[in-house]
Protein backbone atom coordinates (compact mmCIF):
# COMPACT_ATOMS: atom_id res chain seq x y z
CA UNK A 1 0.00 0.00 0.00
CA UNK A 2 1.04 3.35 -1.12
CA UNK A 3 0.16 7.37 -1.91
CA UNK A 4 2.52 9.71 -3.60
CA UNK A 5 1.08 13.31 -4.14
CA UNK A 6 3.33 15.91 -5.81
CA UNK A 7 0.61 18.60 -6.70
CA UNK A 8 0.19 22.43 -7.20
CA UNK A 9 -2.93 24.43 -7.38
CA UNK A 10 -2.99 28.57 -6.96
CA UNK A 11 -5.76 30.29 -4.71
CA UNK A 12 -6.48 33.78 -4.16
CA UNK A 13 -4.47 33.82 -1.10
CA UNK A 14 -1.76 31.39 -1.21
CA UNK A 15 -0.41 28.22 -3.58
CA UNK A 16 -0.71 24.99 -2.76
CA UNK A 17 2.71 23.03 -3.57
CA UNK A 18 3.13 20.08 -1.79
CA UNK A 19 5.10 16.73 -2.10
CA UNK A 20 4.94 13.51 -0.29
CA UNK A 21 4.87 9.55 0.37
CA UNK A 22 3.24 7.39 2.58
CA UNK A 23 3.36 3.47 3.20
CA UNK A 24 0.96 1.15 4.99
CA UNK A 25 1.39 3.96 7.97
CA UNK A 26 -0.92 6.55 10.03
CA UNK A 27 0.96 9.86 8.66
CA UNK A 28 -0.49 13.42 10.35
CA UNK A 29 -1.21 16.49 7.97
CA UNK A 30 -0.37 18.83 10.80
CA UNK A 31 -1.05 22.55 10.30
CA UNK A 32 -2.59 25.71 11.10
CA UNK A 33 -6.18 26.51 10.16
CA UNK A 34 -6.10 27.54 5.88
CA UNK A 35 -2.72 26.17 5.33
CA UNK A 36 -4.05 23.42 2.78
CA UNK A 37 -4.41 20.32 4.72
CA UNK A 38 -7.91 20.13 3.95
CA UNK A 39 -7.75 20.91 0.64
CA UNK A 40 -4.53 18.40 -0.07
CA UNK A 41 -7.16 15.28 1.29
CA UNK A 42 -10.05 16.82 -1.59
CA UNK A 43 -7.61 16.74 -4.27
CA UNK A 44 -6.34 13.00 -3.11
CA UNK A 45 -10.39 12.77 -3.25
CA UNK A 46 -10.96 14.43 -6.58
CA UNK A 47 -13.29 16.74 -4.88
CA UNK A 48 -10.66 19.53 -5.91
CA UNK A 49 -8.26 19.49 -9.26
CA UNK A 50 -4.71 20.71 -9.20
CA UNK A 51 -3.44 22.95 -11.43
CA UNK A 52 -0.79 20.71 -12.35
CA UNK A 53 1.34 17.36 -10.37
CA UNK A 54 0.54 13.94 -10.15
CA UNK A 55 -1.22 12.03 -7.60
CA UNK A 56 -1.30 7.88 -7.18
CA UNK A 57 -2.79 5.31 -4.68
CA UNK A 58 -1.87 1.65 -4.40
CA UNK A 59 -0.46 1.49 -7.84
CA UNK A 60 -3.42 3.75 -9.42
CA UNK A 61 -2.81 7.24 -10.80
CA UNK A 62 -5.60 9.22 -9.67
CA UNK A 63 -4.20 12.47 -11.45
CA UNK A 64 -1.62 13.41 -13.72
CA UNK A 65 -1.16 16.70 -15.55
CA UNK A 66 1.95 15.71 -17.20
CA UNK A 67 2.86 19.16 -18.22
CA UNK A 68 -0.58 20.12 -20.03
CA UNK A 69 -3.06 22.65 -19.97
CA UNK A 70 -5.65 19.46 -19.67
CA UNK A 71 -4.69 16.67 -17.35
CA UNK A 72 -3.81 13.68 -18.74
CA UNK A 73 -5.45 11.66 -15.81
CA UNK A 74 -7.88 12.53 -13.57
CA UNK A 75 -10.43 9.91 -12.29
CA UNK A 76 -13.47 10.73 -10.87
CA UNK A 77 -14.26 10.20 -7.20
CA UNK A 78 -16.41 6.89 -7.59
CA UNK A 79 -13.13 5.56 -9.64
CA UNK A 80 -10.46 6.63 -6.55
CA UNK A 81 -12.15 4.37 -4.20
CA UNK A 82 -11.30 6.57 -1.51
CA UNK A 83 -13.07 7.40 2.12
CA UNK A 84 -12.79 10.94 3.48
CA UNK A 85 -14.65 11.99 7.04
CA UNK A 86 -15.17 15.61 6.91
CA UNK A 87 -15.22 17.36 10.06
CA UNK A 88 -19.05 17.17 10.05
CA UNK A 89 -19.14 13.86 8.81
CA UNK A 90 -21.52 14.73 5.56
CA UNK A 91 -24.22 12.35 6.38
CA UNK A 92 -27.47 12.34 4.35
CA UNK A 93 -30.15 13.69 6.23
CA UNK A 94 -32.62 12.08 4.18
CA UNK A 95 -31.54 8.81 4.46
CA UNK A 96 -31.24 6.27 7.18
CA UNK A 97 -28.27 5.29 8.77
CA UNK A 98 -28.63 1.99 6.93
CA UNK A 99 -28.88 4.07 3.55
CA UNK A 100 -26.09 6.08 4.80
CA UNK A 101 -23.83 3.43 5.35
CA UNK A 102 -24.33 1.73 2.34
CA UNK A 103 -24.61 4.60 0.21
CA UNK A 104 -21.14 4.21 -1.63
CA UNK A 105 -21.33 0.36 -2.25
CA UNK A 106 -21.75 -0.13 -6.09
CA UNK A 107 -25.65 -1.08 -7.01
CA UNK A 108 -23.96 -4.21 -8.71
CA UNK A 109 -23.39 -5.43 -5.37
CA UNK A 110 -26.11 -8.22 -4.72
CA UNK A 111 -28.56 -8.01 -1.62
CA UNK A 112 -27.17 -11.05 0.43
CA UNK A 113 -23.63 -8.99 0.29
CA UNK A 114 -24.80 -5.76 0.90
CA UNK A 115 -26.70 -7.39 3.84
CA UNK A 116 -23.56 -8.84 5.22
CA UNK A 117 -21.95 -4.96 4.34
CA UNK A 118 -24.01 -3.53 6.95
CA UNK A 119 -23.77 -6.11 9.43
CA UNK A 120 -20.22 -6.10 9.87
CA UNK A 121 -20.48 -2.30 10.55
CA UNK A 122 -22.93 -2.01 12.20
CA UNK A 123 -21.53 -4.22 15.08
CA UNK A 124 -18.18 -3.14 14.12
CA UNK A 125 -19.29 0.46 15.58
CA UNK A 126 -21.65 -0.61 18.17
CA UNK A 127 -24.68 0.62 16.09
CA UNK A 128 -26.67 -2.04 15.71
CA UNK A 129 -30.27 -1.08 16.27
CA UNK A 130 -29.45 2.18 14.50
CA UNK A 131 -30.42 1.59 11.12
CA UNK A 132 -33.46 2.77 10.87
CA UNK A 133 -32.48 6.27 12.55
CA UNK A 134 -32.21 9.48 10.62
CA UNK A 135 -28.97 11.62 10.99
CA UNK A 136 -30.99 14.36 13.55
CA UNK A 137 -31.95 11.54 15.42
CA UNK A 138 -28.47 10.28 16.32
CA UNK A 139 -26.14 11.92 19.15
CA UNK A 140 -22.81 13.46 17.78
CA UNK A 141 -20.76 10.41 18.33
CA UNK A 142 -23.31 8.35 16.96
CA UNK A 143 -23.26 10.17 13.97
CA UNK A 144 -19.08 9.38 14.09
CA UNK A 145 -19.38 6.08 14.23
CA UNK A 146 -22.13 6.06 11.06
CA UNK A 147 -20.06 8.16 9.07
CA UNK A 148 -16.83 5.64 9.97
CA UNK A 149 -18.87 2.81 8.93
CA UNK A 150 -19.58 4.10 5.35
CA UNK A 151 -16.30 4.90 4.98
CA UNK A 152 -15.52 0.91 5.66
CA UNK A 153 -18.07 -0.12 3.81
CA UNK A 154 -16.88 0.36 0.50
CA UNK A 155 -13.58 -1.16 1.54
CA UNK A 156 -11.38 1.71 0.27
CA UNK A 157 -7.68 1.71 -0.75
CA UNK A 158 -7.08 4.53 1.34
CA UNK A 159 -8.51 6.14 4.58
CA UNK A 160 -8.14 9.99 4.87
CA UNK A 161 -9.71 12.12 8.23
CA UNK A 162 -10.45 15.61 7.86
CA UNK A 163 -10.61 16.56 11.98
CA UNK A 164 -12.65 14.18 12.81
CA UNK A 165 -13.07 15.34 16.61
CA UNK A 166 -13.50 18.88 16.53
CA UNK A 167 -17.62 18.47 16.71
CA UNK A 168 -17.68 16.58 20.18
CA UNK A 169 -16.75 17.87 23.71
CA UNK A 170 -14.14 16.38 25.79
CA UNK A 171 -15.56 13.08 26.93
CA UNK A 172 -17.14 11.75 23.86
CA UNK A 173 -13.83 12.60 21.96
CA UNK A 174 -11.72 10.25 24.58
CA UNK A 175 -14.07 7.40 23.99
CA UNK A 176 -14.16 7.82 20.74
CA UNK A 177 -10.48 8.10 20.17
CA UNK A 178 -9.95 4.91 21.46
CA UNK A 179 -12.13 3.29 18.67
CA UNK A 180 -10.69 4.82 15.89
CA UNK A 181 -7.38 3.99 17.29
CA UNK A 182 -8.74 0.24 17.55
CA UNK A 183 -9.98 0.83 13.55
CA UNK A 184 -6.38 2.14 12.58
CA UNK A 185 -4.57 -0.74 13.62
CA UNK A 186 -6.92 -3.17 11.59
CA UNK A 187 -6.96 -1.02 8.90
CA UNK A 188 -4.66 -2.26 6.29
CA UNK A 189 -3.32 0.64 4.17
CA UNK A 190 -2.45 4.40 3.90
CA UNK A 191 -4.24 6.57 6.64
CA UNK A 192 -3.95 10.52 5.65
CA UNK A 193 -4.60 12.10 9.46
CA UNK A 194 -5.17 15.84 9.37
CA UNK A 195 -5.21 17.89 12.32
CA UNK A 196 -4.23 21.45 14.25
CA UNK A 197 -3.70 19.18 17.54
CA UNK A 198 -0.26 18.18 18.08
CA UNK A 199 -1.30 16.38 20.98
CA UNK A 200 -3.89 14.21 18.57
CA UNK A 201 -1.72 14.08 16.31
CA UNK A 202 1.17 12.33 18.79
CA UNK A 203 -1.84 9.75 19.62
CA UNK A 204 -2.49 8.78 15.65
CA UNK A 205 0.04 9.02 13.66
CA UNK A 206 3.70 7.31 13.10
CA UNK A 207 4.94 10.58 11.35
CA UNK A 208 3.51 13.92 10.57
CA UNK A 209 4.11 15.95 7.86
CA UNK A 210 3.97 19.70 8.76
CA UNK A 211 1.98 22.18 6.09
CA UNK A 212 2.70 26.06 6.43
CA UNK A 213 1.21 28.51 3.48
CA UNK A 214 0.84 25.56 1.31
CA UNK A 215 3.81 23.93 1.45
CA UNK A 216 5.53 20.84 3.60
CA UNK A 217 7.76 22.22 6.01
CA UNK A 218 9.16 19.07 7.60
CA UNK A 219 8.31 15.20 7.58
CA UNK A 220 9.61 12.71 10.03
CA UNK A 221 8.42 10.16 12.70
CA UNK A 222 6.32 11.78 15.45
CA UNK A 223 8.72 11.72 18.33
CA UNK A 224 11.43 13.66 16.10
CA UNK A 225 8.75 16.06 14.70
CA UNK A 226 7.97 16.98 18.84
CA UNK A 227 11.72 16.23 20.32
CA UNK A 228 13.95 18.07 17.31
CA UNK A 229 11.95 20.08 15.02
CA UNK A 230 13.76 21.29 12.17
CA UNK A 231 11.79 24.84 11.09
CA UNK A 232 9.75 27.19 13.05
CA UNK A 233 6.66 26.16 11.93
CA UNK A 234 7.50 23.44 13.39
CA UNK A 235 8.18 24.44 16.34
CA UNK A 236 5.38 26.40 16.76
CA UNK A 237 2.79 23.50 15.65
CA UNK A 238 4.50 21.19 17.66
CA UNK A 239 3.09 23.39 20.55
CA UNK A 240 6.56 25.36 21.62
CA UNK A 241 4.94 28.14 23.04
CA UNK A 242 8.43 30.40 22.84
CA UNK A 243 10.15 30.86 20.35
CA UNK A 244 12.34 34.46 18.79
CA UNK A 245 14.58 34.97 16.14
CA UNK A 246 18.71 34.03 17.32
CA UNK A 247 21.98 34.66 16.19
CA UNK A 248 25.07 32.94 16.93
CA UNK A 249 27.74 34.42 19.10
CA UNK A 250 29.97 31.53 19.33
CA UNK A 251 30.26 27.77 18.96
CA UNK A 252 28.02 27.36 22.53
CA UNK A 253 26.34 30.68 22.66
CA UNK A 254 23.26 32.07 20.84
CA UNK A 255 20.99 35.11 21.87
CA UNK A 256 17.40 35.19 21.46
CA UNK A 257 16.97 38.68 19.77
CA UNK A 258 13.52 39.34 20.62
CA UNK A 259 13.97 38.59 24.07
CA UNK A 260 17.13 40.28 24.79
CA UNK A 261 19.44 38.30 25.90
CA UNK A 262 22.14 35.64 25.82
CA UNK A 263 22.23 31.67 26.47
CA UNK A 264 24.66 29.18 26.65
CA UNK A 265 23.75 25.59 24.89
CA UNK A 266 25.44 22.19 24.93
CA UNK A 267 25.38 21.51 21.27
CA UNK A 268 27.01 23.55 18.77
CA UNK A 269 24.88 26.54 17.49
CA UNK A 270 24.67 26.17 13.49
CA UNK A 271 26.27 29.34 11.66
CA UNK A 272 23.06 29.83 9.59
CA UNK A 273 20.97 29.36 13.10
CA UNK A 274 17.94 32.00 12.84
CA UNK A 275 15.20 31.20 15.23
CA UNK A 276 15.49 29.44 19.15
CA UNK A 277 12.20 27.91 20.81
CA UNK A 278 11.67 26.85 24.47
CA UNK A 279 8.90 24.81 26.00
CA UNK A 280 7.51 26.18 28.93
CA UNK A 281 8.06 23.72 31.12
CA UNK A 282 11.73 23.75 30.22
CA UNK A 283 11.76 26.79 32.49
CA UNK A 284 12.27 26.02 35.77
CA UNK A 285 13.01 28.08 39.25
CA UNK A 286 16.73 28.94 38.98
CA UNK A 287 18.76 27.20 41.66
CA UNK A 288 22.45 27.92 42.60
CA UNK A 289 24.70 26.91 40.06
CA UNK A 290 22.14 26.37 37.25
CA UNK A 291 23.11 28.01 34.05
CA UNK A 292 21.63 30.90 32.12
CA UNK A 293 19.55 32.60 34.79
CA UNK A 294 17.56 34.89 34.07
CA UNK A 295 15.73 37.83 36.10
CA UNK A 296 11.89 38.45 34.87
CA UNK A 297 8.60 39.94 35.79
CA UNK A 298 5.79 38.62 35.68
CA UNK A 299 2.95 40.08 33.86
CA UNK A 300 0.12 38.31 34.06
CA UNK A 301 -1.21 34.48 35.18
CA UNK A 302 -4.16 32.67 33.99
CA UNK A 303 -5.41 29.22 35.60
CA UNK A 304 -6.60 25.86 34.48
CA UNK A 305 -7.70 22.77 36.62
CA UNK A 306 -4.01 21.81 37.64
CA UNK A 307 -1.48 24.50 36.01
CA UNK A 308 -0.50 28.33 36.18
CA UNK A 309 0.14 29.76 33.10
CA UNK A 310 2.71 32.68 33.75
CA UNK A 311 3.33 35.08 30.99
CA UNK A 312 6.92 36.53 31.59
CA UNK A 313 8.67 40.26 30.29
CA UNK A 314 12.08 41.89 31.05
CA UNK A 315 12.32 43.75 34.39
CA UNK A 316 12.60 47.25 32.27
CA UNK A 317 10.52 46.11 29.70
CA UNK A 318 7.89 44.29 28.19
CA UNK A 319 9.26 41.56 25.59
CA UNK A 320 8.00 42.29 21.94
CA UNK A 321 7.91 38.52 21.68
CA UNK A 322 6.40 37.29 25.33
CA UNK A 323 7.26 34.24 27.18
CA UNK A 324 4.90 31.54 28.77
CA UNK A 325 6.17 29.25 31.87
CA UNK A 326 3.59 26.58 32.80
CA UNK A 327 3.44 26.01 36.82
CA UNK A 328 2.12 22.95 38.18
CA UNK A 329 -0.39 23.75 40.83
CA UNK A 330 -0.28 20.19 41.53
CA UNK A 331 3.42 20.18 42.75
CA UNK A 332 3.89 23.63 44.00
CA UNK A 333 2.08 24.82 47.20
CA UNK A 334 -0.90 27.80 46.55
CA UNK A 335 0.63 30.42 48.63
CA UNK A 336 4.14 29.80 46.54
CA UNK A 337 3.14 30.31 42.55
CA UNK A 338 4.15 33.53 40.90
CA UNK A 339 1.38 36.32 41.25
CA UNK A 340 1.42 39.32 38.71
CA UNK A 341 4.47 41.76 39.86
CA UNK A 342 6.81 39.22 41.13
CA UNK A 343 10.05 39.44 39.94
CA UNK A 344 11.61 35.76 39.51
CA UNK A 345 15.39 34.14 38.81
CA UNK A 346 14.54 31.46 36.11
CA UNK A 347 16.92 29.17 34.80
CA UNK A 348 16.51 28.53 30.80
CA UNK A 349 17.35 25.12 29.27
CA UNK A 350 21.10 24.08 27.75
CA UNK A 351 19.34 22.59 25.01
CA UNK A 352 16.64 24.65 23.37
CA UNK A 353 15.50 24.03 20.01
CA UNK A 354 17.83 25.85 17.19
CA UNK A 355 16.48 26.11 13.84
CA UNK A 356 17.48 27.97 10.45
CA UNK A 357 15.24 29.73 8.51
Amino acid sequence: MSVSVDIKKAFPNFTLEVAFRAGNESLGLLGASGCGKSVTLRCIAGLETPDEGRIEVNGTVFFDSAGGRKPRVNLSPQERKTALLFQNYMLFPNMSVKDNILAGVPKSVGAEERRKILETQLKRFKIEGLENRYPYRLSGGQQQRVALARMLATNPGILMLDEPFSALDAHLKSLLEQELLDLFDRFDGTILYVSHDIDEAFRFCDRICVVDHGTVAEIGPTRQIVDRPGSLATIRISGCKNSSAARKLGPHRVRAVDWGFDLTVDGAVPDDVAYIGVRDFMIAPAKEGDPNVVKLRVSRVSDSRYERSVMLEAVDRRFDVPIQWKVDKLAVPADELPERGDVLSLSFPTRPYLVNG
